[in-house]
């Protein structure tokens, strides 16, 4: 069974605002990695829908993009997709497939067929998929930023407390710090 890791940007005071952090070649190149080592993504509809609609350009090269922008968006293009929605009929950006029915049996069922793991990518059902108890990690890229407005991390809450067990911390050149945590079982 693979592991569900939820991945963020995130500021120092809980912003998860994607329009907010740090985005240079740094950043996106530390993602990519972290991509490449997964065997899957998960997304709800809102950040499937907003990805789907800026970075396939990027990949096929519409959209003027650096090297790291540009292999993230390759790379995004390549992996498998899994899109959490009740609205959605149909998913045409490549790779991509809905996850319907009961969240947790579905969520589940991937985790268990994709044994290098499962990146979650989409700040409301990591929150919906914690309460559950089906988060194992987080790798968060925590950005010397104070934003000052939301959305933030966890805002709809957790009815108990996470311990986590520190797994690494990297500061980045640009001054973001990748930390990686997993929970306590």
């Amino acid at each position: 069974m693979g592991t569900l890791t939820f991945a963020t940007n995130v500021t120092l005071d809980g912003c998860v605002d994607h329009e907010v952090g740090v985005a240079d070649e740094e950043t996106h190149a530390w993602f990519t990695r972290l991509m490449a080592g997964s065997g899957a993504l998960l997304w709800g509809r809102v950040t499937y829908e907003m990805m789907e609609a800026h970075w396939p350009a990027v990949a096929r090269g519409d959209v003027a993009a650096t090297p790291a922008v540009r292999d993230w968006a390759v790379a995004l293009e390549a992996k498998a997709k899994h899109v959490v929605s009740s609205t959605r009929q149909d998913l045409p950006w490549r790779n991509s497939h809905l996850v319907r029915g009961d969240l947790r049996r579905g969520v589940q069922a991937l985790k268990d067929a994709t044994p290098d793991g499962v990146l979650l990518g989409s700040v409301s059902l990591a929150a919906a998929l914690d309460r559950l108890g089906l988060v194992d990690e987080y790798r968060f890229l925590v950005h010397p930023r104070i934003a000052g407005h939301g959305p933030t991390l966890y805002e709809s809450g957790l009815p108990e407390v996470r311990r986590l067990e520190l797994v690494s911390a990297e500061p980045l050149r640009s001054g973001p710090v990748a930390v990686h945590y997993r929970r306590e079982r």
